[in-house]
């Protein structure tokens, strides 16, 4: 009578083992790959005030303080991030204060983007020669309609920038972006 014992294979182990590692690995670049992936189509959560307010931010996404923007001439204009991460023009007014007006950096012919020329005291478009006075509006097409403006506001060294929803002061109508 023979009793024989079976005996453990210890391959199974082994291939337990080994099956554990290939799918853990699997799991971890795959979670790799997918994770930036995912952040790029899921817009962030961008924290806003009352009225829709959001701090004006450099071209990093920091923070800027007013204290820096406020450094510069009176009557020059700085470029931020604003709302949306659109570029907005903010106004250093003679006394060393911001504008309440902010100034999307969005030509309304065909979206191009314009410096301000300081010598001619107006936004001028380089794609087909729109130009824009101080305030935004027209001064000579093909841009049929005056820039888009925000509320501007300093609390506490930030700049909060808001959507403008009401009459536009430079045409006393309706804003054509509300």
């Amino acid at each position: 009578m023979d009793i024989s014992i079976p005996i453990e294979s210890p391959s199974l182990s082994r291939r337990q083992l080994l099956n554990f590692i290939t799918g853990a690995t699997v799991a971890a670049v795959a979670g790799a790959a997918l994770y930036p992936a995912g952040k790029f189509f899921i817009a962030p959560v961008e924290k806003t005030g009352a009225g829709g307010a959001i701090i004006a931010k450099d071209v990093l996404g920091n923070p800027i303080p007013a204290t820096q923007i406020l450094a510069e001439m009176p009557g020059s204009r700085a470029l931020v991030a604003g709302l949306g991460g659109e570029p907005t023009y903010l106004i250093v007014k003679e006394d060393h204060t911001l504008d309440n007006i902010g100034i999307l950096d969005n030509c309304t012919h065909l979206g191009c983007t314009f410096p301000w020329n300081p010598n001619d005291q107006q936004f001028q478009c380089p794609c087909h020669g729109s130009r824009y006075a101080p305030d935004g509006t027209v001064v000579r097409g093909p841009a049929p309609l005056p820039l888009k403006i925000f509320h501007v506001a300093v609390i506490d060294n930030s700049i909060l920038i808001s959507p403008w929803t009401e009459t536009d002061p430079r045409t006393g109508e309706k804003p054509w972006w509300v």
